[in-house]
């Protein structure tokens, strides 16, 4: 089943010959690194920068679920959106693969992310004009099949 609506940042892989595996699909490990793609896609703009070295957030912990095999040549849809709720030093982002041509999501992932000062080497609260962009966007993690 495809997703209902698109979130606002999204943008499109396609599927190349290096990123599948023995059963001829896209290896799982691929998803890590478009998650990536998609983490710098949402938080760059928001400190008005487009050098991945501004990112002040740190990787806690990285899921995801696998719902579909996807071939090579194929197209996903990924998108990024945060998750409610919002905590003081720490925050959700919850991603979604689609195949839009089999309007089927292929995988789901989710990435806890903490708000830190690297020349300090020490978590840091989420600044104000990030929380707003952060609400603004949040979604319901339940509907895509992550408990709060």
């Amino acid at each position: 089943m495809s997703p209902s609506k698109r979130w606002p940042t999204h943008r499109r892989f396609y599927v190349p010959y290096h990123d599948l595996d023995v059963l001829n699909h896209l290896n799982h490990a691929a998803y890590l690194p478009m998650m990536e793609t998609l983490r710098c896609d949402y938080y760059l703009p928001m400190l008005r920068s487009t050098d991945p070295a501004a990112i002040d957030i740190i990787v806690a912990e990285a899921t995801c679920r696998y719902l579909a095999p996807v071939r090579y040549g194929e197209e996903l849809v990924g998108e990024i959106a945060p998750a409610h709720p919002i905590g003081r030093t720490s925050f959700t982002f919850l991603y979604r693969f689609s195949n839009e041509a089999k309007r089927v999501v292929t995988a789901r992932g989710r990435t806890v992310i903490v708000s830190y000062d690297y020349a300090r080497a020490s978590k840091k609260p989420i600044p104000s004009e990030v929380r707003r962009h952060l609400e603004r966007d949040a979604v319901d993690s339940a509907p895509e099949g992550w408990s709060a």
